[in-house]
């Protein structure tokens, strides 16, 4: 059976909450339309991501990276939004009310060099909680590169979430990358707080994550009893690798695949889509 045998036999449609744009977004577009994506939450620099608003293949949601260490964009360097380090809240504001803002995220914190927790941050969390955003949160490690000169690893630790959490309880947040090492305390932070999700990119990209690991750390969630909010993300590896890497989780339901495929984000991002 090929992977699109086996892709069609579990679900008809992909749900990609963590994509990042490229230098050519018509072949990247292209190449997830192939694969099953209709949705898929976009951050990326400003400029760039305004590129994508029109195209009607996809339906993207638009997210707002921050905070920027030297105002640029981590690994593409670009200009974040306004060449700031930080978004004004006033003008974030203005671009949520002209549904220009969907959600926020990916949040930098961890490469800028500050808890997620920071008070730094409370003003956007704020909004978030206003308008009834998610707010996705980088966690895990790092590639190379990346030309952040204020990260650090320690602050990639999903515990470091627990003070923002305790004081926006109602806030929507997922956890990027599962918490890649970090993935039992991502554990603990989703059974303690029912807001939270999480999901699987870099983790589920096998040119950085060996087959093995990615099915303990899946077995692990699956385990805890955290189905129902484990999301597909493939920040920009190539998607066909992770769908296989997926479908070869032969603990995996055809029920459960499609939680994690589209049903889960539609869920969690559904309310994101009206302001």
């Amino acid at each position: 059976m090929t992977l699109l045998d086996r892709f069609e036999a579990s679900a008809q449609k992909i749900f990609d909450v963590h994509l990042h744009g490229t230098e050519n977004p018509s072949a990247q577009v292209l190449a997830l339309q192939k694969a099953g994506v209709y949705k898929a939450a976009i951050s990326t620099s400003w400029s760039l991501q305004n590129s994508y608003r029109d195209f009607s293949n996809i339906n993207f949601l638009h997210g707002l990276m921050f905070p920027c260490a030297n105002g640029k964009v981590p690994y593409s360097l670009q200009t974040c939004f306004t060449g700031e380090e930080w978004p004004s809240v006033s003008w974030v504001e203005q671009q949520i009310k002209k549904k220009r803002i969907d959600y926020f995220g990916e949040i930098l914190n961890q490469y800028y060099g500050i808890s997620p927790s920071d008070s730094l941050l409370f003003p956007y969390y704020t909004l978030a909680l206003k308008y009834n955003l998610p707010v996705g949160i980088h966690t895990g490690g790092a590639g190379p590169d990346h030309g952040s000169p204020n990260f650090r690893m320690e602050m990639g630790n999903p515990l470091l979430l627990k003070p923002l959490l305790s004081r926006f309880p109602k806030l929507k947040v997922w956890i990027m990358h599962s918490g890649d090492q970090y993935y039992q305390e991502t554990i603990s932070i989703m059974q303690e707080n029912e807001l939270v999700y999480t999901d699987i990119s870099v983790i589920s990209n096998p040119d950085i994550v060996p087959a093995e690991r990615f099915s303990t750390i899946m077995k692990a969630f699956l385990d805890a009893g955290l189905e129902d909010r484990i999301m597909f993300g493939t920040d920009n590896g190539d998607i066909l690798k992770v769908l296989n890497a997926v479908e070869s989780l032969d603990f995996l339901s055809n029920a459960q695949k499609r939680k994690l495929y589209y049903q889960n984000a539609e869920r969690f991002f559904s309310k994101s889509e009206k302001h």
